[in-house]
């Protein structure tokens, strides 16, 4: 029983890893079968078009039994947002990484991609959601990890540098329509696709900023992502109507450009949105995004694989670059969680002291000074007073009547 406890325990503990590492090979996925499909000549405006299709029909039916009694009303202003968030997220982001995709390669636009944290932090600046305060350490992770990213992003699209064999590159021989021919794309070509990838996630990072405006108001996030899905679909509808003008174009069997779609729309779109929902309830967003730099990985080995993918030097060291700049950020956003979790449970904590019978008690860890023995019954301790005893303590303990203790960690210094 003991044992069977602890695999319990012990597969509930893993379960997040687990769910985000096969997410990353989900994603991975997308990225080779959709370069397979674009190779095979499939125009990326109509597989933007399928795709979205394929995830409104996956989610749709999910929003409205779920979330029937909590969706809000929409108001004008909401069709708007939810307009400009369909251009955005499925028309712009998409189109502009896939024709980015198809100009490089799997591994290169993976890799790029990962400057979206900096760019969704210096939009968020910009928008005056987020304040930077050079005096704390978190914010000058934040600044610097955004600077070390663009300068990765710069090297990638700037210098490409000799193709770095892979061990078992050789003895790989991938149907001739499968192969990402890189070496044959001029540097026009992979400066005009590393452009297009910077572009789309320029995109991506302004979707996210606008639907943290709009999910403060219209709640219901499967709903919300269904609406977005749709009017994408329907604005990629208007914008290959006008790109492609071959009826042939929308031609799409049993074959790889279905699996494309449909891939891409239903593992991505929805299961991948559902998966990556209940990880960041549970683990919080900065958990999650710091699996995004295994896709990566994984692209580049598929896509030698499969793709006989040839990789440069300059893809290497701006990767590197980029992911320890994506960690910088990522480090200074969970600290600034954290910060804000704690502002939010030390007036609970205070709330606490004023309980008629209570007592508080501060542990100085540091210092090891003797207890704070602070007023009883109902003499309420002054607020100020009692911030500043508290300033340089690292531990809190609230001692109530029945005996149950409170631990409130990593107390901050006075803001």
């Amino acid at each position: 029983m003991e044992s069977k406890g602890c695999f319990s325990s012990f597969l509930q503990s893993s379960t997040p890893y687990i769910a985000m590492i096969s997410l990353q090979f989900g994603y991975a996925g997308m990225n080779i079968i959709t370069k397979v499909s674009l190779n095979r000549g499939m125009s990326h405006y109509v597989l933007v078009v399928y795709r979205h299709a394929f995830a409104t029909v996956a989610i749709a039916p999910f929003a409205l039994v779920i979330e029937r009694k909590v969706r809000p009303r929409i108001t004008l202003m909401m069709v708007m947002q939810i307009f400009v968030l369909g251009l955005l997220g499925p028309v712009i982001d998409q189109n502009f990484y896939y024709a980015g995709l198809k100009f490089t390669s799997p591994t290169f636009a993976c890799a790029l991609s990962n400057i979206l944290p900096a760019m969704t932090f210096v939009m968020a600046v910009i928008c005056r959601m987020e304040k930077v305060d050079m005096k704390k350490v978190r914010c000058q992770a934040k600044v610097v990890g955004t600077v070390v990213t663009v300068a990765g992003a710069m090297l990638m699209t700037l210098y490409k540098g000799p193709i770095i064999e892979m061990v078992w590159s050789k003895h790989v021989h991938p149907r001739k329509s499968f192969v990402t021919d890189t070496t044959g794309t001029t540097e026009g070509d992979w400066l005009k696709g590393s452009i297009l990838v910077i572009l789309a996630t320029l995109a991506w990072a302004a979707f996210f900023v606008l639907q943290a405006v709009t999910m403060k108001k219209y709640t219901a996030q499967l709903s919300l992502t269904a609406l977005i899905c749709f009017v994408g679909t329907l604005q990629s509808i208007a914008v290959t109507f006008v790109m492609e003008h071959k009826p042939s174009a929308w031609t799409i069997g049993w074959d790889m450009n279905l699996l494309a779609a449909a891939y891409a729309g239903i593992v991505t779109s929805s299961l991948a949105y559902y998966v990556q929902g209940l990880v960041m309830k549970k683990r919080g967003p900065v958990f999650a995004s710091a699996f995004s730099p295994l896709m990566m990985i994984i692209v580049a080995i598929l896509g030698s694989f499969i793709l006989a993918e040839k990789i440069f030097l300059g893809g290497i060291l701006g990767g590197i670059l980029i992911v320890a700049g994506l960690y910088s950020v990522l480090w200074g956003k969970f600290k600034e969680y954290q910060e804000n979790k704690l502002a939010k449970e030390i007036p609970e904590v205070i709330k606490g002291v004023n309980a008629p019978g209570s007592m508080m008690i501060i542990e100085d860890i540091e210092s090891n000074d003797d207890d704070v023995e602070m007023q009883k019954a109902n003499n309420k301790p002054h607020l100020s007073a009692l911030w500043d005893t508290t300033v340089n303590a690292t531990t809190a303990v609230i001692v109530l009547p029945d005996e149950t203790t409170l631990r409130a960690s990593e107390l901050a210094t006075k803001q």
